[in-house]
């Protein structure tokens, strides 16, 4: 099941408050001079108790991310099935319109993308009028291997190809990696993140209509059908993001 995270609306608000220190008050009588070795020795008893206590809590600065088996040697994209999504929809199509970046192989970061047509059942649906609803999936994967990506991974929620987007619709992701959220947006685009120690990978799938004749005019414009709603194919990017995770690790 899927639910919204605090921002939107699942957790409830932290309470704050201000603690005001007891300044006004006027010691009266001898001050007796202190011992600065007691002074000293509390000191460092009271940091070395915050080190082991921000050590178990945030780890080594510098140590490195658990890859948790995520491996990239090879260009994955080729051999993606996208089973769930394709039944979903429509198979993808042929590999003559698959496109996929380079593969990056570097000493802190493996990274690939990768974008796949899908064949429309609006085409089918809809003969003669020119119009169709086609998608596109889009794969990000990127291994983190000398820093944690967890705190990037938080602060660009809503960060999207085109900036930052308050209005669109935050769903955390239970029991998928370390943390998993979902960003909707109004305009057919619909994406899964996935955050597993360095392992940062996501699942886009992207709607759009395409007008197929040579006779364009406003008034065919004006008559295209509406974006459809993605939210139906949520729990199929879910599972081929399973299948994609699975099949990066060995």
């Amino acid at each position: 099941m899927i639910s919204e995270p605090e921002m939107a609306g699942e957790f409830g608000a932290v309470e704050t408050r201000e603690v005001m220190g007891d300044f006004d008050r006027v010691f009266v009588g001898e001050r007796r001079p202190g011992k600065p070795w007691l002074w000293a020795l509390g000191g460092m008893v009271m940091a070395s108790a915050l080190w082991a206590a921000a050590l178990f809590l945030y780890g080594l600065g510098d140590r490195k991310p658990d890859m948790h088996g995520y491996r990239l040697d090879q260009n994955p994209c080729p051999s993606l099935q996208l089973k769930s999504i394709g039944a979903a929809i429509e198979p993808r199509e042929s590999t003559t319109k698959f496109e996929s970046g380079e593969l990056l192989n570097h000493a802190a970061l493996d990274q690939v993308q990768c974008f796949i047509p899908l064949r429309s059942r609006a085409r089918a649906e809809r003969p003669g009028n020119g119009w169709s609803i086609d998608y596109t999936v889009g794969i990000t994967v990127a291994l983190h291997k000398k820093t944690d990506p967890g705190a990037e991974f938080e602060a660009l929620q809503r960060v999207t190809e085109f900036g930052v987007d308050p209005e669109a619709k935050l769903e955390t992701v239970p029991d998928l990696g370390d943390k998993a959220y979902l960003l909707t947006r109004d305009d057919g685009n619909s994406e899964l993140r996935v955050l597993e120690g360095g392992a940062v990978l996501s699942l886009r799938l992207s709607a759009f209509t395409q007008y197929q004749s040579d006779e364009y005019s406003e008034a065919v414009a004006g008559n295209g059908p509406d974006i459809p709603d993605l939210s139906p194919y949520q729990s199929a990017m879910i599972s081929d993001m399973r299948d994609l995770m699975s099949s990066l690790k060995q």
